[in-house]
């Protein structure tokens, strides 16, 4: 009986020891690396403009008012507006609606294919390694992967599942590099060996015991990825390849500006501004997960 109470006295003592560690542990880490700290305030802040931007935009997006055309930032256009009259502040936060939809599907995507083909050429290797490897990654590494979006959106037309598709063509192959020479460490540690000789499936191996283990890295580079998305889906607006208008882009909104960059500079600015923090967070965020997953790296630091 009085052990019982014991034990219960001490799970009930120990639930806000854990809470007070994992406060002071999280504290630790911003002051720390404090440039985490702001990327990952930024990226929430630009969730909430895509998750609830149709309640947090003052105006429509599209709505049109020629009277108040190239107006500059003023408290009924906190922005200033478009050379349509179209407000800054609306569209901005709806084009991060695009650029977190885009860059999300786009990581995604690529990280799914990369592992998958990554995990089949470093686990068997051989003649299919060198297939994967030599022939198929170097066929895509021998073009950058901005040419191939444009060429496949110029062939299939602008739009949201062209513009992913066309943005994960050349994305997957960072991935399967990592994960291939990750699985090719791995599948010779002793654990993996112990799981082959009782009996365990290929799938279950790479599944239950490679990709748990090498799974860090790849968080990692799929945080940068998650930048450079952001960036190319920037650029295949502002190229007239992205989503068609009216639909609000932050690129789209930059070639629309060009004509105005010195008499109205706001409008350079504000989507200029958008993408810049938008990337400058993702590689925040990138570079603190790998100092972070890192042990060396968190044990110098005292985390």
């Amino acid at each position: 009986m009085y052990f019982g109470i014991g034990v219960t006295a001490f799970k009930i003592l120990s639930v806000p020891r854990t809470a007070v560690s994992l406060r002071s542990r999280i504290a630790g880490n911003a002051r720390h690396n404090p440039l985490a700290a702001i990327g990952v305030v930024l990226v929430l802040i630009f969730v909430i403009f895509a998750l609830f931007a149709p309640w947090i935009a003052p105006q429509d997006p599209a709505a049109i008012e020629l009277p108040t055309r190239l107006s500059s930032p003023s408290s009924a256009h906190w922005l200033g507006t478009d050379e349509l009259g179209r407000d800054i502040l609306s569209r901005v936060i709806y084009g991060a609606r695009i650029s977190m939809l885009v860059g999300s599907c786009v990581v995604l995507a690529s990280l799914v294919l990369g592992l998958i083909i990554g995990s089949i050429a470093g686990y068997y290797g051989g003649a299919i390694d060198r297939f994967v490897n030599v022939v198929l990654m170097n066929a895509f590494l021998s073009f950058p992967g901005i040419l191939i979006a444009i060429a496949f959106v110029a062939f299939r037309g602008p739009g949201i599942f062209n513009l992913v598709v066309a943005l994960s063509l050349g994305g997957w192959v960072g991935y399967a590099r990592l994960v291939r020479g990750q699985v090719l460490a791995a599948r010779e540690r002793e654990f993996v060996e112990a799981a082959r000789a009782l009996g365990a499936s290929d799938l279950r191996i790479v599944l239950r015991h490679i990709l748990p283990n090498i799974i860090q890295p790849v968080i990692v580079q799929a945080a940068i990825g998650m930048a450079g998305a952001i960036l190319a889906e920037a650029t295949m607006s502002f190229l007239g390849l992205g989503v068609p208008p009216p639909t609000a882009s932050w690129g789209a909104m930059l070639n629309d500006a060009r004509a105005h960059l010195f008499d109205s500079p706001h409008l350079v600015l504000f989507p200029a501004l958008a993408v810049m923090l938008a990337v400058l967070s993702f590689n925040f965020i990138g570079d603190a997960l790998r100092d972070y997953l890192d042990p060396r790296s968190r044990l110098e630091a005292g985390l």
